[in-house]
Order: C-alpha cells, then structure tokens, then sequence
C-alpha cells in the first residue's frame, strides 16, 4: 500500500522519500508536479533511493481539502512534514499553512484510517518554556494564542498549535497519530550535506563571516541536533513499523553544548572558537533594536531554540534499540556539516573574534 507525504521537496522530505522508496511506493502532494516531480525523483536517486517508485498528486496545504481528488485511494501512512518556516512570519500566515492545513492533513488521516505521522518539534517536551508562553493546559481552547504568537514568533507558535490540535483531534477522534519531535536538523551523517534554509547553517555561516564573537547563554546552554538521515529513518520506521509509541523525539542527548559545538566548527572552517559568553537576555535586547537582526543574521525568535533544558529520551531509545537504528556521533555529524559548508560555500574573509 501506497504512502502519502506532504514536504516531499524539502531537506527532510527528500531524505524521508529516499529511505522509504527502497520497500515502498510514495505519493507526494506537490503544488506544482509537472515541474516538481522530475526534480525530486532525481533528488531522491541521489540521496540512494529509488526515484521510480515516487509519484505525486496535485495538492497545497492551503487549500480546503487540501485541494486533493475526493477519490484518492487510501495510503497506509500519512507523513506530513509540510510547513511553511521563515523567522518574522505573520500569524495569519502561520495560521492557515501550519495550523490549518495540519488539521485538514489529520482529517484526511483521519477519514481514509491512515496512521498520522505527523512532524512537530522537540520545544513541545520543554514543559518550563511551554509554562512561560503561557501554555498550560492541553486543551488547545484553553490557551490565549495571541499571547502565544506574541511570545514565540508566527513559526514556533504555529507548529506549537498545529501540534496541540492534532493531538486533541486524536484523543477525541479515531486518529492513529505518531508524533515526531524533531531537534535542529544536522546536515547528512556521512557527507554532512546541510540545506541552506536550515538555521544550522546560518549558524556555521555566522561563525565562518566573524558574526560570532561571543557564545549565546552560558554554559549549559545547548542546540539539541538530530542528523538529517537518521532523523529520515526514524520517520520512516514510524510510518511502517507495527507497534509505535505516540512520540518520538528526535533529539540527540549527546550533542555538545553551544560552545563546543562551535569548536568543532570553527576547527573546520579554519575559525578561531568564541570563548566568552553573552547572556540570551542580553542578545534578545540587542536583536531588539532597529537593523540589528539583518546585521547579526539571528532573529530573536530562534534564541528559543539556545538553552539549557535536557530531555529524556529513553522511550525514543528504546525504539531506536528495537528497529536496529544507531544515533550517529554527533560530533562527527558537526564536524562533517562544518567541513560541507566550507567545500560549498568558501571561507570568506572575516574578522576573527577577539
């Protein structure tokens, strides 16, 4: 049976079809497939996987229905990773593409009883910050979203609501939902291939153009990294294994913190390493003021994703353990997506941090 996938195009998407066209058949929901689905299937070849056995059905997560055929025969598995990101987005925006469109992913789900797979992020399991947007409840009408959108920005509150629907729409609704919660994406675990759309990308090219002179938070502040491929794996298993759990965070609890993250990178971008600290608060000030964000390439929205908040990750583990899949060494993977930026993208001139 046939499995359905909303953000096929994207970083993880391509990565996602290129796991799963080894065993399986994939629908892809494009906007656009006569131009997009030769692209892909090319994409997909190049990631090992097998572009032949991907199709796609004309679709947008902004239509109602999805703008999908009323006959599309059920899929297995729904995985939605569709999403539109990008720091500064407006709600109404975020509203309809990441709220909206999820709910009309989860009652397709829902009408064809196809499990959900549906991709939110790992800021749903830092219950302190959930506390601090005013998020306490896990009845999504219970919640002042306006403060929500105010606090954390059009794309994080958005995938915050986008989450707590789906998930009240499962708990009172016959909806077989799997919830991947995924860290920062790292670049490929071999190569260390990384989009350009990733923000740990902007980080590595911050730190290679001399925009980092001073280490965001303090010492126990981190960026929870998952690899892009092993992050594939896991959605692909949850999409095809029989027994699930209802989430899975895919988080890497090895990642390094901040500043040896940025050690690494800087070993490989030919950088000398920030070594003081600046407090998140202080930065959040300065990013404040007119021209700052395009001038640091940093957006107040993404200091949320900086911080010192450990999570527990053994029910994830014990199903990595279970189908066999290997978190790869995180330092590596970082060294790697440092070592393909520098290949790719140069290292331009810059001021060393002092």
């Amino acid at each position: 049976m046939t499995l359905l996938i909303t953000g096929a195009t994207g970083f993880i998407g391509r990565h996602v079809c290129a796991q799963l066209t080894h065993d399986h058949d994939i629908l892809a929901v494009l906007r656009q497939p006569d131009s997009q689905l030769p692209a892909l299937r090319q994409q997909v070849n190049a990631l090992g996987g097998q572009g032949e056995r991907l199709q796609a059905v004309q679709g947008d997560l902004d239509l109602p229905g999805l703008g999908l055929p009323e006959d599309l025969a059920a899929p297995r598995a729904i995985i939605h990773l569709g999403a539109r990101f990008a720091w500064q987005l407006d709600r109404a925006t975020a509203q309809r593409t990441n709220v909206a469109g999820s709910l009309a992913v989860a009652e397709l789900a829902r009408r064809h009883g196809s499990r959900l797979v549906f991709i939110s992020g790992f800021m749903l399991e830092n219950r302190e910050h959930l506390q601090r947007l005013g998020i306490t409840s896990d009845d999504p009408d219970q919640v002042d979203w306006q403060h929500v959108y105010r606090r954390a920005g059009g794309y994080e509150a958005s995938k915050l609501e986008a989450a707590i629907r789906v998930r009240a729409l499962a708990a009172t609704h016959d909806l077989n939902l799997v919830e991947v919660q995924p860290a920062t994406v790292a670049g490929h675990s071999r190569t260390g291939a990384l989009d350009s759309a990733q923000p740990l990308f902007a980080l590595l090219d911050n730190l290679a153009r001399g925009r980092m002179a001073m280490v965001p938070g303090s010492p126990e502040h981190w960026l929870p990294l998952v690899a892009v491929d092993h992050l594939a794996a896991l959605i692909a298993v949850a999409a095809t294994a029989d027994s699930v759990p209802q989430r899975l965070l895919a988080l890497d609890p090895t990642t390094p913190n901040l500043q040896g993250l940025l050690a690494i990178a800087a070993d490989m971008l030919d950088r000398r390493a920030p070594q003081r600290h600046l407090p998140i608060p202080v930065l959040a000030a300065l990013l404040r003021l007119p021209g700052m964000p395009r001038l640091m390439n940093t957006w107040p929205e993404a200091l949320h994703f900086i911080q010192p908040t450990r999570f527990d990750t053994t029910d994830t583990d014990h199903f990595l353990d279970q189908q066999g899949l290997a978190r790869p060494a995180m330092e590596a993977v970082i060294a790697r997506s440092a070592r393909w930026y520098q290949q790719h993208h140069g290292n331009p001139a810059a001021p060393q941090p002092a």
